[in-house]
């Protein structure tokens, strides 16, 4: 295995890519209490139309089928259940999916070695049924009509409505109760096939543990599978640079207004360390235009109009990229025009360098302390893999970061054009 030692932390990443194209990461870390296993696939609910490798005619799925590949991988041909065998050895299990992203893990104090043996087992045997597939039907239809429900669920999926016009990322992860009624078994095993392949995977474990041991349980565990020959080709629409809407309203049952702000980000086509170094410069102007010390929070804060629920975040992927603000208010058209004024204010002022400078230390911190969490780290991790990155990079490229390029930065991404805002009103 390669070895990746951090001149800072002074942690080791093992990294080996197997013959079956598999990448393997491997972070020891002594005397830590848990361990942390998670085994993830590039693919998410975004992918819904794609070539397969070695085919020349184009797949198209319907919306939600990773998510509901991700629920059924859990069905044994054997009848046994997998959260058992991790229950009787000490391991919490989970899996999710996201728009880029399915993902199998455990937690384990203890085991790591025999927990590894059946996360690599119950994700590489897959069995589904017709019998089965439209069983899990009415169950993942319950799942939607919740997040339908949901105030929080729909003011995320509301701005991504208006920020996108194409791009399949404004589409719920779970698809709708009419797109997965067209779900069968042969279509859940195309997927599979194609996506599940382990040269479209990797694995990271962390924790108190033996590289070489680690190594060699996921070498003993790899069953046969070919690596593809080429990568597999996911086709998305073209996506203007414009939004789609500027306001978007919903009324639920909520006890007060919910608000996402959204800001498209049309600076996008690129991966790897380019993206991490990006993902860096976000991240410290999100502290300096948004964090509780900021003239903005004061403000809202002195009016009334936001409360503690008051976060910001910024996602990205090669081909699709967004910053949000959300919180809770009773004007949210007020904290929407405020927010643009104050930015606009920025755009004719310019930054504080002693600002940059500040908010660089705490992402600095924040990137640290990342370190002293097995889960964190391990989800920051994947998140940056399926971005073509390697998240340990983070320290060669943040003392990469100038101020210069944070103003930059700035003036394109925070464009009062490219500002959507999404409401869920009380009922």
């Amino acid at each position: 295995m390669n070895r990746i030692i951090s001149s800072v932390t002074g942690e080791t990443l093992y990294h080996k890519k197997h013959e079956c194209g598999l990448d393997i990461y491997i972070m020891p870390r002594k005397d830590y209490s848990a361990g942390y296993a998670i085994f993830g696939t590039k693919y998410g609910s975004v992918d819904s139309e794609f070539v397969v490798p070695g085919e020349s005619e184009i797949t198209k799925v319907p919306d939600g089928i990773a998510h509901y590949l991700e629920h059924k991988m859990f069905d044994q041909p054997d009848g046994s259940n997998v959260f058992d065998k991790f229950s009787e050895l000490g391991a919490n299990a989970n899996a999710f999916t996201s728009f880029n992203t399915t993902a199998y893990l455990f937690s384990a104090a203890d085991n790591m070695e025999e927990n590894l043996s059946i996360l690599l087992d119950y994700v590489q045997s897959p069995y589904f049924t017709e019998e089965s597939v439209r069983k899990e039907q009415g169950i993942i239809g319950q799942e939607i009509k919740m997040y339908d429900d949901s105030g929080t669920w729909r003011v995320f999926f509301n701005l991504l409505g208006a920020l996108y016009h194409n791009h399949p990322v404004k589409k719920d992860i779970a698809g709708t109760v009419e797109s997965i009624s067209h779900i069968t078994a042969d279509l859940l095993y195309k997927c599979y096939n194609t996506f599940y392949n382990l040269s479209n995977m990797m694995i990271f474990v962390t924790g108190d543990v033996d590289p070489s041991a680690i190594e060699k349980r996921i070498d003993d565990g790899i069953k046969n599978n070919a690596p593809f020959d080429e990568e597999i080709k996911k086709l998305y629409p073209e996506e203007p640079d414009t939004i789609s809407k500027k306001i978007v309203e919903q009324s639920l049952s909520v006890a007060i207004p919910l608000f996402m702000i959204g800001f498209k980000d049309t600076d996008t086509g690129y991966s790897g360390d380019r993206l991490l170094k990006k993902y860096i410069e976000v991240s410290i102007l999100n502290k300096m235009l948004f964090s509780k010390g900021t003239k903005l929070y004061r403000e809202l804060s002195d009016n009334g109009l936001i409360n503690d629920n008051f976060s910001f975040d910024y996602t990205l992927q090669p081909d699709y990229a967004h910053v949000t603000v959300d919180g809770e208010s009773s004007d949210p058209k007020a904290v929407f025009e405020k927010i643009l004024a104050y930015l606009a204010e920025k755009r004719g002022s310019g930054l504080c360098r002693e600002e940059y400078e500040r908010a660089k230390k705490v992402i600095w911190g924040d990137y640290i302390r990342s370190y002293n969490d097995v889960e964190e780290f391990s989800h920051s991790f994947l998140n940056m893999y399926m971005a073509g990155a390697v998240y340990t990079n983070f320290e060669k490229l943040y003392d990469e970061i100038t101020f210069e390029a944070i103003e930059k930065r700035f003036l394109k991404l925070f464009d009062e054009n490219r500002a959507a805002l999404s409401v869920v009103n009380p009922l």
